[in-house]
């Protein structure tokens, strides 16, 4: 049996700008986005109007609303991305429009799940989301709560534990063939996870190959070990599930982390369906921070 102290420990370090490129010029010019001699014009300008940097870039022409909206949000901590730029699915929707309505209300789900587990002990790191059927919006969900997460500045986690239809690495453009499976397999260790590189605070262990047992491989001690060592090293640990009304897989999973949250989508999941999701995570003895109507 693999200890967990012989698997490869997740990073724990946080994304910081150093003070030069807190300065928009510096930030824009780090990305690509922006030339030296560019930020040179602009910075004189500036000078000579008396304008903000960004006021001054417009001005010259060099600089337009999206670029002083990236830079802002660089020099905030509050990274996000454009299409074009990164292998992240546009389904990441926090991650590309953080300034819309999807985005907000993915941050009113994240508060309401501070206030009711993850801020009450330092124990409570883990979730699991779950639903009673495909289709529900289960993964989109996660992923997009993994990014506002990151965006917080909190060190986050995405555990892909749908080891029979999984979808995170696609989501997130990382690589999907080692994973969970291949770690309570005891044939890979921590090095599985995989860190987003556009998203600072934002690692990811997919699933990886599918197995032919996927419910003995969660049931194993070993899946509530990693699941603890990893949680000691972050601040947020998010699992994608598969359905409940598939598999006895979720249970096992939402045991493990300690609470669920229940994904429905409107005007498909049925009232039954969604009961006996309840009823079965917690006849398991999870906690159900509540339900989600995922209308997107």
């Amino acid at each position: 049996m693999m200890r967990v102290s012989d698997l490869i420990p997740l990073p724990a370090e946080r994304s910081e700008f150093r003070d030069d490129q807190r300065l928009m010029g510096a930030v824009l010019v780090q990305a690509g986005k922006l030339k030296p001699e560019d930020a040179d014009r602009i910075l004189k300008h500036q000078q000579e109007r008396g304008l903000r940097f960004g006021d001054a870039g417009r001005e010259l022409g060099l600089l337009d609303a999206s670029d002083i909206e990236f830079a802002l949000a660089r020099q905030f901590n509050f990274p996000y991305l454009r299409p074009g730029e990164s292998k992240v699915s546009e389904e990441v929707v926090a991650a590309y429009d953080p300034f819309g309505a999807q985005a907000e209300a993915l941050r009113n789900l994240r508060s309401e799940l501070k206030l009711r587990w993850f801020d009450r002990d330092g124990a409570c790191k883990a979730l699991a989301v779950i639903s009673g059927a495909r289709g529900e919006g289960r993964s989109y969900i996660t992923a997009n709560l993994a990014m506002v997460f990151a965006q917080l500045g909190a060190r986050t986690l995405l555990i892909d534990a749908d080891l029979r239809n999984p979808r995170q690495h696609q989501l997130f453009g990382v690589e999907g063939r080692v994973g969970l499976s291949a770690v309570l397999s005891e044939r890979a260790g921590l090095e599985a996870v995989q860190r987003v590189a556009p998203i600072p605070n934002l690692s990811v262990l997919p699933a990886g190959t599918r197995p032919p047992n996927p419910v003995e491989l969660l049931a194993r001690p070993l899946f509530g070990e990693v699941l603890r060592h990893l949680a000691a090293q972050v601040d947020v640990v998010l699992l994608d599930c598969p359905a409940t009304g598939e598999s006895a897989d979720a249970q096992t999973i939402a045991v493990q982390a300690g609470a669920a949250l229940i994904v429905a989508r409107k005007n498909s999941a049925r009232k039954w369906r969604v009961q006996g999701t309840f009823d079965r995570v917690a006849q398991a003895k999870a906690m159900i921070v509540g339900a989600v109507l995922n209308d997107f």
